[in-house]
């Protein structure tokens, strides 16, 4: 088949990570391609949108597409019969609109030039550098440079350049509605239950906009299957929390790479970026902050490579050194994924209540650790 277009960089995905990629790229002078499968970028979203503190700083997000600041979160054991409320003094969490946040991306991609290709499938890539895709049922040929894989935890980027897949993933999923007003603070509620969500948490975020309510866990370990489940918690813990629904906006979910940033990210012919990469946080599981950081790492690793003809330069995006940087993370991981007696929770909530216990929490909750710089 012969090629119809010549790029510089053809970027897989058009998340947060691959647009960040595309267009900071395309700012530097470089011809990109984005594609993705979805016909409309706010349709299927995945991420609970959640940003912390630090991307606020650090990023110009826009205002109109993010919620209220949340600076209190509130952790339940098994039971929600007792809780440990823990406030910040600054602001922690803002809940974003993802759909339009996505869209407004995109605008500002096309704008600095890149070519954004919706409805476009990735199929494969061989050896001579030709990209194969599929546009509304029609087959086309893209060569490109470099590659960059931007195309969520099960990677098929990766698959093809030889890197890196996610093997440790949740799965996970949240209803998002709008909440009826009220006087109460904003805050992030946490509950702990390897019955509810065995390996990882369920939580309601309520925003006094709109309230997320969700679970995430190891998928085989589900006692009564992920949706049952996830209905159940819907159903009853919201009320608890003192979140009346004025009506439902959507559901999303999806996998979630829990296993930390892989080791090889990149090649002589690309790099992958976001969940492809594993660059979610393995304890919380925020991927929004680490995506964007490691993005703009891609932009200077490419752009360098681009610029001096030299592949090696991709040598230094290299993920098995920023690993280090996330030991003691994995290690708690590790610790929260082998729990799986409830009993064993309720116990140790004991310790959350202590002055020791609190802080902890704190420096997990409020920390300002991302992806390394």
């Amino acid at each position: 088949m012969p090629t119809s277009t010549c790029v510089d960089v053809l970027v897989v995905g058009a998340g947060l990570a691959g647009l960040s990629t595309a267009t900071g790229l395309a700012r530097r002078g470089h011809d990109v391609l984005l594609v993705d499968r979805r016909t409309s970028l706010s349709a299927a979203v995945r991420t609970t949108g959640i940003f912390v503190r630090r991307t606020l700083d650090d990023f110009p997000l826009p205002e109109a597409h993010l919620g209220p600041p949340i600076r209190r979160v509130v952790l339940y054991p098994p039971g929600m019969r007792r809780s440990v409320p823990l406030t910040s003094g600054r602001d922690e969490y803002r809940v974003g609109d993802m759909a339009a946040l996505y869209e407004s991306a995109a605008r500002e991609a096309t704008a600095a030039g890149v070519q954004v290709a919706t409805g476009t499938r990735y199929r494969g890539r061989d050896a001579d550098g030709v990209a194969y895709l599929e546009r509304s049922g029609v087959p086309d040929a893209v060569r490109a440079r470099f590659v960059v894989g931007a195309d969520g935890a099960r990677s098929r980027v990766a698959r093809d350049l030889g890197l890196d897949r996610n093997t440790a993933l949740l799965i996970g999923a949240e209803e998002v509605y709008a909440v009826a007003a009220h006087d109460e603070e904003p805050s992030f509620h946490c509950l702990l239950d390897p019955r509810l969500a065995p390996g990882y948490l369920a939580w309601v975020v309520d925003d006094g906009q709109h309230a997320h309510v969700g679970i995430a866990g190891y998928p085989d370990r589900f006692r009564t299957g992920f949706r049952p489940t996830l209905d159940r918690f819907a159903a009853t813990a919201p009320a608890r929390v003192g979140v009346r629904r004025a009506g439902q906006v959507e559901r999303r979910g999806g996998p979630i790479p829990v296993g930390g940033l892989l080791r090889r990210i990149a090649g002589p012919d690309g790099l992958l970026v976001g969940d492809a990469a594993g660059a979610v946080s393995p304890l919380t599981a925020g991927g929004l902050d680490p995506c964007l950081r490691q993005a703009g790492l891609a932009v200077d690793v490419l752009d360098d490579a681009l610029r001096t003809g030299r592949r090696d330069a991709l040598q230094r995006y290299d993920g098995a050194s920023l690993r280090t940087r996330f030991r003691g993370r994995l290690a708690l991981r590790r610790v929260l994924a082998g729990v799986r007696d409830h009993r064993t929770v309720t116990a140790a909530f004991a310790v959350l209540g202590t002055p020791v216990g609190r802080y902890a929490a704190r420096r997990v909750l409020f920390g300002d650790r991302s992806f390394p710089g």
